[in-house]
């Protein structure tokens, strides 16, 4: 990976994680507003020592930290990260957290993981209604499929046509090793030659899925020439926009993954390429660079499928926002279920910090996929906050609502208590999570 696309990968990161940290923090500061309830802090990025940026305005210092794990919010008489013991010490105040009613206390502690939900939904339903939604069906996988090593250890091979996993259809082809993940699949049904085969899937398998994080399986399509680069290998060799790939020194290569693994056999060699070229058979020279490649590329996938389009009207939209957004709820609580309960899905394998967060926006600036990626983690980081674990907002809701049931109140040395217990686990998460990223871009 270059520097630049790590650069493009950082920026995309950092401008979600704003866009989220920002408003899942608005949605504690307007209620506790609301409320009367006064705000001393509201920071984006944490600021232990010093602040690159802060400016006060009332009793509030808006600010900007230079650790960008998160953010906060400093509401007076509450018990939170600040650990700010002087300030409990002291009788409550009426503009303090602690001195509204516990009604007022659950909403203000609720507000950021409802906003996280709301803006979840709201982008995906602005994405449908702008940019509609597009898939290629897997029944319209007209080749077959591209299989990795790992597809072909099992049993599948190039040109199989997908027919299900676990006897059940899959709509979308790009979604299909998700499914046979979430679904622990046990087999996978295809059609070769014309005939229904079942392709069983050994224990491991998806473990091995996880660890390699592959696609398992692309589309299979010919390569018919649309891109030469300038001063390519290719263009030298003489190879034309049009020109479809037959074999590479006598190797089938008619489809561009065929092609691409048979180059990579030549790295910095001279390979006989035979193409067709308006109906003749030519035969040309190709230096391979030390990469691989020879510098030429087939064209946009769509021009060889016919996918799945549907246009939104705002009101088909929202909707359709609202279940895209359940539905990425459902899928994520799934993937966590496997953590625990799966023999396949091992956490050391699994979790990951900010580098593979990072490394799920793409290489390039890509807006659809900048904003798909910020409602998922924006669905997540909803989920992740609402959990019972002292120090989140969900650890703080279980005390309010054990508060309104019993109608008795958890000392402050209780919460005082339950937050370090807390802040200490979720620093453990970070340092495990992130730890692996760096173990894994170490000895990967």
């Amino acid at each position: 990976m270059t520097t630049q696309e790590i650069l493009v990968k950082a920026g995309q990161l950092i401008l979600s994680l704003s866009i989220l940290v920002v408003l899942h923090e608005l949605g504690h500061f307007i209620p506790a507003k609301l409320f009367k309830a006064r705000v001393e802090k509201f920071y984006l990025f944490f600021d232990p020592w010093f602040s690159l940026f802060k400016k006060k305005k009332g009793d509030t210092e808006y600010g900007i930290g230079w650790l960008p794990l998160g953010g906060y919010v400093k509401i007076s008489g509450m018990v939170d990260e600040s650990m700010d013991r002087e300030q409990m010490a002291k009788p409550p105040q009426p503009w303090e957290f602690r001195s509204k009613p516990a009604w007022q206390r659950l909403i203000i502690m609720i507000g950021g993981v409802t906003v996280n939900l709301v803006l979840g939904f709201l982008i995906y339903a602005m994405m449908l209604w702008h940019w509609g939604e597009s898939y290629l069906p897997t029944k319209n996988v007209t080749y077959g499929i591209a299989v990795d090593s790992l597809a072909g250890s099992i049993g599948l091979r190039d040109g199989d046509m997908v027919l299900s996993v676990n006897n059940e259809p899959v709509e979308n082809f790009r979604s299909i090793p998700a499914e046979i993940i979430l679904r622990e699949a046990k087999s996978i049904q295809v059609q070769r030659d014309g005939q229904p085969v079942d392709i069983k899937i050994p224990e491991g398998f998806v473990r091995e899925m996880i660890k390699r994080k592959g696609t398992l399986m692309d589309v299979r399509i010919p390569f018919i020439v649309d891109t030469v680069l300038p001063k390519s290998p290719a263009e030298k060799a003489g190879f034309r926009k049009g020109d479809r790939t037959l074999s590479v020194n006598g190797a089938p290569a008619s489809y561009f993954h065929e092609f691409r693994k048979e180059l990579q056999k030549y790295k910095s060699k001279t390979v006989p390429v035979q193409v067709l070229r308006e109906g003749d058979t030519i035969q040309l020279l190709a230096n391979v660079a030390e990469n691989g490649t020879v510098g030429m590329a087939p064209g946009n996938p769509e021009h060889d499928f016919k996918f799945a389009t549907r246009e939104y009207t705002l009101m088909e939209a929202i909707p359709a926002g609202f279940s895209k957004c359940i539905n990425t709820l459902v899928k994520y609580v799934q993937q966590l279920r496997l953590i625990f309960v799966s023999k396949e899905v091992k956490a050391s394998e699994s979790l990951g910090g900010f580098i593979s967060i990072g490394n799920l926006f793409p290489a390039h600036w890509d807006w659809i996929a900048f904003w798909e990626m910020t409602a998922l983690l924006s669905i997540i980081l909803a989920f992740m906050n609402i959990l019972p674990i002292p120090a989140l907002d969900g650890g703080h809701v279980l005390f309010l609502l054990y508060e309104i049931i019993t109608g008795r109140k958890p000392s402050e040395k209780f919460l005082e208590y339950a937050q370090i217990v807390g802040m200490v686990i979720l620093f453990s998460l970070l340092l495990y999570a992130n730890g692996l990223d760096i173990w894994r871009s170490i000895f990967k």
